[in-house]
């Protein structure tokens, strides 16, 4: 049947979506790279325009996604296996990449064993699903990703068996778990380890301690689940995301190869029980095709390269970056939210500024990130920059001129 009838209603639903302020811009289109020179870092073209424009809106911190070598382990991959699975991971679709890739991530986090994902955000719903029981309650950060949020929603956690604390705040979180029904016999808290809107850290020390303190209250214990998707690879000494520089450990996380890594995908390590109940329960692993063998086998090349000499060498360039660029924001006299990770909030604290100083900024070949209601709280409305490796002293002077001229 045609859609003739639908349409309308669809239509009307985009609609209101937009009166409320809530529909996502057309998609821009890259159609080509070029190359660093002349002291300036990587530029992308976008489709119907030959201006050439710097990224500031990456997530792949440590500038990966075009090292040679990620692309001669895609590629050894592909030539060797081609460029599909050909069935779901229980069904003959592991192949030796899937292995190595879990045993390598396992390693670098420091946890015993690791189930690798199409992304995160699937990994996410995964572990929910894996974890989530009648006897279950969760607690989470309410600045928590969308991805943790709709978790809970696809396992069917009932109001009665969540609760949600101020953001970062332990003395509250201690307070919900003070109040966890006597019935529950497992507590998970969830949280971000990076906050992506805000580029701020979760206190994974506190959190961890005042975990430990309630653990022998419920029969299967209170444990920690960590998002580092935004630490790992791009944070710490060297790389080892929010646990590093913490200096505590989180018991299970969850992280991403899409973003410093470069590459594709997400993974879940923990306990060899975690991941077996996460490889029996969780739909989001069992009813879908795996990563590709070339998404693997540049993820693990890329894994490697964090953790040796260049990973440090592009981790050192990085620090730089953010703190000229962290410098620079407050010499112009613009509010930001402190940290040292790559994310660099600037508020502007008004919808119609932040979207008229975007629109500036990309007129100025700077593309850059608006966050306004509902995204972010109202009052909070900002544009979000994303330093990465590849980014010259050059870019970062550019880049501030600019904004600068647009907000200064």
């Amino acid at each position: 049947m045609p859609t003739n009838k639908l349409d309308p209603a669809l239509i009307a639903e985009v609609q209101a979506l937009h009166d409320e302020g809530r529909t996502k811009s057309p998609e821009r289109v890259i159609v080509d790279f070029v190359p660093p020179r002349d002291g300036l870092g990587p530029r992308y073209k976008l489709e119907g325009s030959d201006q050439e424009f710097l990224r500031l809106n990456s997530n792949s911190y440590l500038s990966l996604s075009h090292h040679p070598e990620l692309i001669r382990a895609a590629d050894e991959a592909t030539h060797r296996f081609g460029v599909g699975p050909g069935a779901v991971r229980f069904i003959d679709g592991t192949f030796s990449q899937h292995v190595s890739l879990e045993n390598r991530i396992a390693a670098f986090t420091g946890k015993p064993a690791a189930k690798i994902f199409n992304s995160a955000y699937t990994a996410n719903l995964g572990l929910a699903l894996s974890l989530a029981g009648p006897t279950t309650y969760w607690i989470g950060d309410e600045l928590n990703h969308n991805c943790i949020i709709r978790g809970m929603r696809i396992a069917n956690v009932p109001r009665s068996n969540r609760s949600i604390f101020q953001h970062n705040d332990v003395t509250h979180l201690k307070e919900l778990l003070e109040s966890v029904p006597s019935e529950m016999k497992r507590v998970v808290i969830i949280f971000d380890g990076i906050f992506s809107m805000r580029g701020d850290v979760t206190p994974l020390a506190d959190i961890q301690k005042l975990a430990e303190t309630y653990h022998d209250r419920f029969p299967e214990g209170v444990i920690t689940v960590m998002d580092d998707s935004h630490g790992i690879g791009a944070f710490g000494k060297t790389g080892r995301g929010t646990e590093e520089h913490s200096e505590t450990a989180a018991d299970i996380i969850v992280g991403t190869f899409g973003k410093a890594f470069g590459v594709n995908g997400g993974f879940i390590v923990g306990s060899p029980a975690v991941i077996e109940i996460v490889r029996q329960k969780a739909d989001t692993y069992i009813y879908t095709n795996p990563l590709s063998v070339a998404d693997c086998a540049a993820a693990e090349a890329s894994v490697s390269i964090v953790d040796g000499p260049e990973g440090r060498e592009r981790l050192d360039g990085l620090r730089q970056r953010i703190a000229q660029f962290r410098s620079g924001v407050d010499a112009i006299g613009l509010e930001s939210i402190d940290g040292p990770h790559p994310v660099v909030p600037v508020l502007v604290r008004d919808t119609l500024k932040v979207r008229q100083h975007v629109s500036a900024l990309f007129e100025k070949g700077l593309l850059v990130v608006g966050l306004t209601f509902p995204v972010v709280p109202k009052g909070d409305e900002t544009i979000r920059f994303q330093i990465n490796a590849a980014h010259t002293e050059a870019d970062i002077d550019a880049a501030l001129k600019a904004l600068r001229e647009v907000a200064g």
